[in-house]
């Protein structure tokens, strides 16, 4: 075996496991960023942004969009904007920014990852572009909308982990 292969294999070896590395000093800093929390949604603090999801015709007529609905109105507001799948509405509400995260094209449909990754990074957007550091949010899209938690949560801390925004899920 000559030095440049022995070289190659332990430099191999080493990109390797570089990636767990990264992976792994990553995590921690996800953990810190993004929180869970055991209560209603809308005790989080008052300057902290909420989102949710909705549909492009803003119908909002079950689940937790419901209370959205009655909590904030402006349903003409949103459909003024004329967002499509894959973007986000948002209103300014009580000092601070509530996002609707436009996930499928009507009510009765349901979203894919796709359109809910979009849309996560149109409000990425829109938080860097607002100076945005803090959202609080129930665990879009696994409500009546029914997508799987753990590929949401993957999905949120992909798309946030280059930013100082921090993230909170509250759970029921």
């Amino acid at each position: 075996m000559s030095i440049s292969h022995s070289f190659s294999r332990r430099y191999i070896y080493i990109l390797k496991g570089f990636p767990r590395l990264i992976m792994a000093s990553n995590q921690s800093a996800k953990e810190k960023r993004i929180k869970y929390i055991q209560g209603d949604l809308f005790t989080c603090p008052g300057t902290d942004a909420l989102a949710h999801c909705i549909s492009e015709d803003c119908r909002m007529g079950a689940g937790i969009a419901a209370v959205f609905k009655k909590r904030f109105g402006g349903v003409q507001e949103l459909l003024n904007q004329k967002k499509k799948t894959g973007d986000v509405a948002v209103l300014e509400r009580e000092h601070r920014y509530v996002y609707y995260l436009i996930t499928k094209h009507k009510y009765s449909h349901k979203p894919t990852y796709d359109n809910l990754q979009k849309s996560l990074e149109a409000m990425k957007l829109h938080c860097l572009k607002n100076s945005v550091t803090c959202i609080s949010m129930p665990k879009i899209g696994c409500g009546l909308d029914r997508l799987e938690w753990s590929k949401v949560s993957t999905m949120i801390e992909e798309i946030f982990e280059d930013t100082d925004i921090n993230i909170t899920v509250y759970i029921l």
